[in-house]
C-alpha cells in the first residue's frame, strides 16, 4: 500500500506538473532566451545512445522496489519524493515562463528517425511523449541524478559488503554518465541545460542529505511504531 500511495503521489505532484507545463509551453511555442552554442550543433548525433536516455524511465520503479520496509527507509521515501516533487515545479516555473525551444531535432538523419528498427521506434516515443520547450534545468539530468543518489544509498546500507551490490552501483553511475552524454548526442538538450541541471541536482542533494541522515539516526523511541503497519 505504501508503495502505491508514493506512486500515485508521484503521479500527481511529478509528472502532472512536467507533462502539464511542457504542453502549455509547447503550445505557446515562444522562446524567451536560445541557450544555444555552436558546440551544440557540433555534437554529433548517436542512434544507439536513445537507450541510455531512455533509461531514466528505469530509475523510477528501482526506487520503488529498493527502498527497505522499514520506517525509516519509509520516512526517507516520504521526504525524497517530497524533494523530487518540489525539483519538477522549480524547473517547470522555468520552462513555462522562460520557455526555450530545442530546435535540433533536424539535425538527426532522417535514417535513423525513419527506420523500423529499435532506434527509430525509442526516437518517435520520446519525440510524441516531450514537446521541444523542456530545455533548462534539464529534468532529465535532475531526476536521474537525485533517484542514483538515493538508490544507490539504499543499496549500499541493504547489502554493505555485497559485491553484487558494488557493482549494480557501479552500473547506475555508468549509465548516468551514459545518460548525461546521450541528453546531447539525441538533440535533445543543450550543453547549457546540462549544466544547469547538474548544477541544480547536485544542490538538492546536498540540501535533503542531512536530512535523510537525521532520519536515519532516529532511535526506535522516536518513530511511530504503528508507521505503515496498515493499523
Amino acid at each position: 500500500m505504501f508503495r502505491l500511495e508514493i506512486f500515485i503521489f508521484g503521479l500527481l505532484a511529478v509528472a502532472i506538473p512536467y507533462f502539464s507545463s511542457n504542453l502549455f509551453a509547447g503550445a505557446n511555442g515562444v522562446t524567451f532566451w536560445d541557450p544555444e552554442i555552436a558546440l551544440d550543433r557540433q555534437i554529433p548525433v548517436i542512434g544507439w545512445m536513445i537507450a541510455p536516455y531512455m533509461a531514466l524511465y528505469l530509475y523510477y520503479p528501482a526506487v520503488l522496489i529498493f527502498n527497505q520496509p522499514d520506517d525509516r527507509s519509509r520516512l526517507e521515501m516520504i521526504a525524497g519524493i517530497q524533494m523530487l516533487s518540489a525539483l519538477t515545479i522549480f524547473c517547470s516555473f522555468f520552462f513555462v515562463f522562460f520557455p526555450a525551444e530545442i530546435d535540433m531535432r533536424s539535425d538527426i538523419p532522417q535514417s535513423i528517425l525513419e527506420g523500423d528498427g529499435w532506434q527509430s521506434t525509442l526516437f518517435a516515443t520520446i519525440h510524441a511523449m516531450d514537446q521541444p520547450f523542456n530545455a533548462w534545468p534539464s529534468l532529465h539530468i535532475v531526476h536521474s541524478y537525485f533517484l542514483g543518489r538515493v538508490v544507490t544509498r539504499w543499496v549500499l546500507q541493504a547489502w554493505p559488503t555485497s559485491n553484487i551490490a558494488k557493482v549494480f552501483v557501479g552500473v547506475i553511475w555508468i549509465e548516468y554518465i551514459l545518460l548525461c552524454i546521450s541528453i546531447l548526442t539525441t538533440k535533445q538538450h543543450y550543453l547549457f541545460d546540462l549544466a544547469t541541471g547538474l548544477i541544480l541536482a547536485i544542490f538538492a542533494w546536498q540540501f535533503i542529505l542531512p536530512i535523510m541522515e537525521q532520519i536515519a539516526n532516529l532511535t526506535d523511541d522516536q518513530l511511530d511504531l504503528n508507521y505503515g503497519s496498515g493499523k
